[in-house]
């Protein structure tokens, strides 16, 4: 049993090095690409345009996310710029309402899809810029990052937070004056007329290289720190799942979509293992607007518990600050109905790990948001690995 254990311990490095590898060759190659795709993405914004993203499968979860970025950042102060998810009916919604102005990303599997790709190839038609991640036309289009699925997606989430972050960087140095208009005379930030100019470049390719850095240095010291914690979690929730327990993910915003991802990942993986029984309680609009709209928010995901969940299933929160008031209550109530709760946090692990509310915590501890939720990626995909080998070993 040691020797498994010892194993086990061993693949959770392997795992996460075998990340870092791959991050560093890819933005060391691909930041100033970058960076020159965000200057002209916020041209595109400064013109009206909107951004449209869409993807299959669980690559819906990542077009989920980065509309929500730019809608709602994350950065203290900073606009909130157009963007739609629609994945669910790209096929016809995308021609429906893509304008030649509107930047437009596809996201598919490693190994591509083809009808993402014939929809990015109809946009560009259109006047849009387009990003195909990956795929072969666009004015930004790359091979997969790597050929593991996790590992594609994980890179494809730092890529597209480093969008919305960089591109604000060239926003605010654009000239707003005719967007605004006649109530420009409002707006006297909006008159600076400060055009990117083109040394800016190596800065933010700069930049996003260390944000990347940033990452990999987060998970090096998860594995150094929490290896043992991760594998901890993984076993007790292989436990549940033989006594045929469902895992319940739920999370806010980002949160909420990385909660969608883990939970497509494990009823469909894409590695080929066994289907394993979930839910997003955060993928469930009509209920969730209807909780908070008739009881409150902080009920959100509380409700879908009683409603869904048995004592034999899992709770898994993801939640960047652990403070969340509907995150609390939902782990409150999970572990009253004899869940197994496990808690993915950020910071230093706020409210959820002062109060103990969950049997088992895993926390990036880091203040900046896209970073924790891009190591937190890292961990509940090295536990999806993790959990297919103690089913192997077993």
């Amino acid at each position: 049993m040691a020797i498994a254990l010892t194993a086990r311990r061993q693949l959770i490095d392997q795992l996460i090095q075998a990340r870092n590898v791959v991050s560093t060759a890819f933005f060391e190659r691909e930041a100033e690409r970058l960076a020159r795709v965000c200057s002209q993405m916020s041209d595109r914004f400064v013109r009206g345009g909107r951004l449209l993203a869409f993807g299959s499968g669980a690559a819906a979860s990542d077009a989920q996310h980065v509309a929500v970025e730019f809608v709602h950042p994350v950065l203290a102060g900073k606009r909130a710029l157009p963007a739609l998810d629609l994945s669910m009916g790209y096929r016809e919604w995308l021609p429906a309402v893509v304008r030649s102005e509107d930047i437009v990303i596809g996201f598919g599997p490693p190994a591509g899809d083809p009808q993402i790709d014939l929809a990015v190839r109809n946009a560009m038609s259109r006047g849009a810029m387009c990003l195909a991640l990956p795929g072969t036309a666009g004015d930004y289009a790359i091979p997969a990052p790597s050929s593991d699925p996790f590992v594609h997606q994980e890179i494809i989430e730092i890529l597209y937070h480093t969008l919305w972050e960089t591109v604000h960087v060239f926003f605010e140095r654009q000239s707003l004056g005719q967007v605004a208009g006649a109530a420009s005379f409002l707006y006297p930030f909006l008159a600076e007329a400060r055009q990117p100019s083109e040394s800016v470049i190596p800065e933010v390719a700069a930049s996003i290289r260390s944000k990347a850095a940033c990452v990999e240095g987060l998970r090096d010291q998860v594995a150094t720190e929490q290896g043992e914690a991760i594998m901890q979690a993984t076993l007790a929730i292989h436990e549940r799942v033989a006594l045929g327990g469902t895992i319940l993910s739920f999370g806010n915003g980002g949160s909420a979509t990385d909660a969608t991802d883990l939970a497509l990942d494990l009823v469909a993986p894409p590695k080929g293992y066994p289907s394993v029984p979930a839910i997003s309680l955060a993928a469930e609009p009509a209920t969730l607007t209807a909780i908070a709209n008739d009881i409150g928010p902080d009920a959100i995901f509380r409700r879908q518990l009683i409603a869904h969940g048995r004592p034999q299933d899992v709770a898994v929160a993801i939640s960047t600050s652990g403070g969340s008031s509907n995150i609390i209550a939902a782990l409150i109530d999970a572990r009253a109905r004899g869940l197994l709760t496990v808690a993915l946090l950020g910071y230093d692990g706020g409210e959820v790990l002062r109060r103990g509310l969950a049997d088992h915590t895993l926390v990036v501890r880091s203040d900046q948001v896209p970073r924790v939720q891009e190591v937190q990626a890292s961990i509940y995909h090295v536990m999806l690995d993790l959990l297919d080998a103690i089913r192997r070993d077993r």
